[in-house]
């Protein structure tokens, strides 16, 4: 009746997998039980969870991303423990406990912290940024965030039943093949992936909608604003990316599941079409997390510059041919399994070329913040720490990009160093950016600095300290993916490293004190322009946090720096003549239920206990047709309520202006 499911598949095996269970079940019970006490479950369903207000999914989006954040590092910082300690010895990891741990580490990193961190902005700054009302789909908005989620907790839930994968988050058949791993973790990683991997494809599709054709009066695309135009790119990137994933997991699937031979060297298989599929989706997945990141970058540095940013057409331009450029160098990782001379060479180049644009974007940034007004906001700084250990990066990436020297660092912690150098400085330092530039427009009160600026210092020096020495026992000749090791020259580099870890540790408690003690003064860091940084783009011409509708007349764009310009013409106060009905969409329980019935679907699937996987898929269907059946999705906002809250914002205006003279 549970298929594989037994006793057995409860972490006794370790203690420390048992410690790491019983946390992360304490861990869900303790917010189970505050909720309760706090009597919030009915205000949690009818005003967050049932959302599908593009402001309210960004948010949740978010949460998620903190809190894979925090569980991703915990791996982290045991693998660097381990390594710290594992001379000579086994340490205090087994080596399959340690496989586990370094392949949940990079897929809860990319997939399930990164991906929600950026959807999570897109969502909350794009829709407001073009000027229009909410997505296109918004009821999608909600089904992706869900889907994503369930994705998350199928992840979550290895720690407590069964184990996760040993074979790295690429997942490379034989390692995830049946015969050599027959275990349930591989499973548990191709179906976390696969639904997290829907999700996505539908937010890529919905903003590629919203953006092309929900954008307000006069804004054409070169009047885009820089974010807009990297969220773009990356959606169009996920649309046509993920599939791919997609198919190889669903293959990969196929092989485990039923005996076939896509990904083996018998039967007519090829091991060789996965890294070619899950490439051809990974290193587009590289470009659509640093894009937004970029985009960031790109509205930071103009609003604290206080200048226009420099060179726009040249980095919309560079942004495209990223987008582009990043479908024609998926080999160059795998540059080691034996390709030809000419392919190598081929991959090699074009590898070179799209650190061109990336490039070009650096100089635009500079340039920006050049003789400008610079004010040293967390949001800045975090930036300005991006440019200087981004390049470092960039010019590791360009020596792997020669087959020759990549052959020799390819399979060390040169590696390690160098996609890290690439990823937390370009997507985390970005997101985090972006994290604190936008928290006054989502929630109505500033973040405090202090606490944030502490949370840069501690992520950049422990950042260094844990990576750099990495690039060193990569020249030393160091393999990745090592839990012990004889070579004593190795551990001082390896203890350094653990301590840029626990560096990074103290940064991550910063951030969380930087949130608590935000909340707790936001009476006094409290936000009534909906402008607290004097910004420049449309998102700020509303209140803080916006209302159901975002804007109750729809502007009209004139310019590339839309709120620039109507300051300047001195109408962005200006309450309107006459408002208007608006429609909004109402709140959905179907994306929670489906998110809900695809996490027992993928558990149903990973112990294959068939008749709940049937049972899950007749009601993921049911709840579709009803959704679809329903032709009373949105309400009518009435021009009278639309008016008493915009005169209260404006009232609110006028007193905070009576008290500043």
């Amino acid at each position: 009746m549970f298929g594989k499911l037994t006793i057995e598949a409860l972490p006794l095996y370790s203690a420390i997998a048992a410690t790491g269970a019983l946390v992360t079940v304490g861990g869900g019970f303790i917010v189970f039980v505050v909720v309760t006490w706090l009597k919030a479950w009915k205000y949690l369903w009818t005003e967050w969870l049932t959302s599908v207000d593009h402001k309210r999914i960004g948010v949740m989006y978010i949460v998620l991303a903190l809190i894979m954040l925090m569980r991703g590092f915990v791996d982290a910082i045991m693998m660097r423990a381990q390594q710290a300690m594992a001379l000579n010895n086994g340490g205090y990891l087994p080596p399959e406990h340690f496989d586990q741990i370094f392949s949940s580490h990079g897929t809860i990193m990319i997939i399930f912290m990164a991906m929600p961190f950026m959807t999570g902005l897109m969502n909350i700054a794009v829709p407001l940024q073009i000027g229009t009302r909410d997505v296109a789909f918004p009821f999608l908005n909600s089904l992706s965030l869900w889907l994503t989620s369930a994705g998350a907790a199928l992840v979550m839930v290895s720690l407590v039943i069964g184990k996760f994968s040993t074979a790295g988050w690429t997942g490379y058949p034989p390692y995830s093949g049946i015969e050599a791993n027959p275990g349930v973790g591989v499973d548990y990683w191709i179906w976390a992936l696969l639904i997290s991997g829907v999700g996505s494809t539908l937010s890529g599709i919905n903003f590629i909608v919203t953006i092309l054709k929900r954008r307000a009066p006069g804004m054409g695309l070169m009047r885009m604003t820089p974010f807009t135009w990297t969220a773009l790119c990356a959606s169009v990137l996920m649309a046509f990316a993920f599939p791919a994933l997609t198919v190889a997991c669903g293959l990969l699937a196929l092989d485990r599941l039923l005996g076939m031979h896509f990904f083996t060297n018998e039967l007519g298989g090829n091991m060789m079409n996965y890294p070619n599929l899950f490439w051809i989706w990974g290193h587009p997945e590289v470009y659509i997390l640093i894009l937004p990141a970029f985009g960031v970058f790109s509205e930071v540095v103009s609003t604290f510059s206080r200048k226009r940013l420099f060179g726009y057409e040249s980095l919309v331009y560079a942004t495209a041919a990223i987008a582009i450029l990043s479908f024609t160098v998926w080999l160059h990782h795998f540059f080691t399994m034996g390709s030809s001379a000419n392919v190598n060479a081929f991959f090699g180049v074009t590898t070179m070329i799209i650190a061109v644009p990336t490039g070009v974007k650096v100089f635009n940034w500079l340039l920006t913040m050049y003789r400008g007004r610079i004010t040293f906001h967390p949001s800045m700084l975090w930036t300005v720490g991006f440019i200087v250990t981004f390049v470092i990066g960039g010019m590791t990436g360009v020596l792997l990009a020669m087959p020759p020297a990549d052959f020799l660092m390819h399979n060390t912690t040169f590696l390690v160093a160098h996609f890290h150098n690439m990823i937390i400085p370009g997507v985390l330092f970005g997101y985090l950016a972006g994290y604190m530039y936008w928290f006054p427009k989502a929630f109505g009160f500033k973040m405090n600095e202090p606490w944030g600026t502490a949370a840069f210092w501690f992520w950049m020096i422990g950042f260094y300290l844990a990576f750099m020495p990495l690039y060193v026992l990569g020249f030393m000749g160091m393999p990745r993916r090592m839990e012990q090791y004889n070579d004593p020259t190795w551990q001082p580099w390896l203890i350094a490293a653990s301590m840029g870890a626990v560096l990074i540790l103290i940064g991550i408690a910063c951030l969380v004190i930087q949130l608590a003690v935000s909340i707790r003064d936001r009476r006094k860091l409290v936000d009534v322009t909906g402008d607290p940084y004097d910004g420049r783009t449309l998102e700020w011409a509303t209140s803080s946090p916006p209302p159901p509708y975002n804007f109750a007349v729809l502007p009209e764009v004139r310019d590339r720096e839309p709120l620039v310009d109507m300051k300047e013409r001195g109408v962005v106060y200006q309450p309107p003549r006459a408002y208007e009905d608006i429609e909004i969409p109402k709140n959905s329980a179907a994306g929670v239920v489906l998110g809900g019935l695809a996490f027992v679907l993928g558990f149903a699937m990973v112990w294959q206990i068939w008749w709940l996987v049937i049972l899950c898929g007749v009601a993921m269907w049911v709840t579709l047709v009803l959704r679809a059946s329903d032709d009373e999705s949105e309400f009518i906002l009435s021009a009278a309520e639309v008016e008493r809250i915009e005169v209260a914002r404006y009232r609110a205006l006028r007193n905070q202006n009576g008290r500043r003279r």
